[in-house]
């Protein structure tokens, strides 16, 4: 069957000129008077115009047939190129926050205005959560308004401080920056008194229990501190915050049991994420590391969390370069006739069951008995160490297998 329009050409054809199946015309009789044969000449010229008509409509019906076919593909082109800029975007500002914005907007992909961003940050598709901290902690003008619009999304009505602290946190990771931490603190008590008023006498009593809860759950839920602090204590050192009076007792005490019974943490960013960052690291910060097969110093970002070692190109990557599992490791300072070179070595007996990604992608086991890394001041080379030697874990049978490990190789050789 043909198309609507050649059916449409091929039925008006048939009503209007049935007799017509070539070029030939039919014959004049021999008895038509010449204003019968007039009319006649004049019918068949008719009918000619007509077929002419009905061809340019079809020619134009064709047309804008092939537009509207047209107009689609081209419509799905640019959503997929578009779809495409905005992966890229994404993919910079998790690399470089104000790059990644800069790019979107001059793209046409993101308006330059606070409210356009800060949904953009508050949506989060595709977005490193560090990356959002460190663009909402910058002190410029814009990233400051992007901050109270990017708070003003957030619905704190009838919410404690810890749950609002909670979807607050979930939102991004707060950066290490003490003048971030505070602007972006401030903006929160401001927007959680704007939701909740009367429950604070200011916004000051807000913003310091705010961090005297941070504070609490880093005591209560890093392995590192031991002195862990009572409900009785938490109460005390609250006391006189609210504008020179004492906040409710049974308040405190519903916050303090919160933070106790679960810790703040941050999501993941992806369900690819091997990281799991939680929002009290042990540990964090750059450190150099000698290569394994090129012995070259690297710079990297570790983080010590949960008994491992992570370390990161970038501050800003979503998955980890490589990670160390602090199980049955040993940790010794290594004198180095450079003084800049405040080094520590962490050695095992066996392979260290280590990974790594590679350059194209791939994640492999390492294959090292140590790993070499140097601190670039020595009361940081103290520090970590000290941190390290804190998470390292023990198997207690894992001696006694090294010891019958190393005693049946001794036998062995001799």
């Amino acid at each position: 069957m043909g198309t609507v329009s050649e059916l449409c050409v091929s039925s008006l054809q048939t009503f209007l000129c049935p007799a017509v199946k070539s070029s030939q015309q039919t014959p004049v009789p021999d008895d038509l008077t010449p204003e019968e044969q007039q009319e006649l000449e004049n019918i068949r010229r008719r009918k000619q115009e007509l077929l002419e008509d009905i061809q340019r409509l079809k020619d134009e019906i064709a047309e804008v047939t092939s537009e509207i076919e047209n107009l689609g593909s081209t419509e799905e082109r640019k959503n997929m190129q578009r779809n495409k800029q905005v992966a890229m975007g994404r993919k910079k500002f998790n690399m470089d926050p104000k790059k990644g914005i800069q790019f979107l907007i001059e793209n046409d992909l993101l308006k330059n205005t606070s409210d356009d961003i800060a949904q953009f940050l508050y949506k989060g598709e595709g977005l490193n959560k560090t990356a959002i901290g460190d663009y909402l902690g910058e002190r410029d003008d814009l990233n400051i308004q992007v901050l109270h619009a990017f708070v003003e999304l957030h619905e704190f009505t009838d919410l404690n401080l810890v749950q609002a602290l909670r979807q607050f946190l979930w939102s991004f990771r707060l950066p290490g920056e003490a003048q971030k931490i505070d602007r972006m603190m401030e903006a929160f008590a401001q927007r959680y008194c704007q939701c909740n008023s009367g429950v604070f006498q200011s916004t000051d009593t807000c913003y310091i229990l705010s961090f005297a809860i941070i504070m609490l759950n880093t005591s209560l839920h890093n392995p590192n501190v031991k002195d862990k602090p009572t409900v009785e204590r938490f109460i005390s050192m609250n006391r006189g915050i609210n504008d020179g009076g004492d906040l409710p007792e049974d308040l405190l005490r519903n916050l303090y049991e919160s933070i106790k019974n679960e810790p703040f943490k941050i999501p993941e960013d992806d369900g690819n994420d091997l990281t799991h960052t939680f929002f009290n690291p042990d540990r964090e910060g750059w450190l150099l590391k000698l290569g394994g097969r090129v012995k070259t110093w690297k710079r990297r970002w570790f983080i010590l969390t949960d008994n491992c070692l992570y370390y990161f190109e970038y501050t800003t990557d979503k998955e980890p370069r490589g990670i160390i599992p602090l199980e049955n490791l040993s940790i010794k300072e290594v004198e180095d006739k450079k003084p800049r070179n405040l080094i520590f070595d962490l050695i095992s007996l066996h392979l260290i069951k280590a990974c790594k990604t590679e350059a194209d992608g791939r994640v492999v086991e390492g294959n090292h008995t140590f790993y070499r890394i140097s601190a670039p001041t020595a009361e940081e080379k103290d520090e970590w160490m000290n941190s390290i030697k804190a998470a390292i874990s023990r198997d207690p049978f894992y001696e006694m297998l090294a010891a019958r490990k190393k005693k049946v190789s001794s036998m062995k050789r001799h």
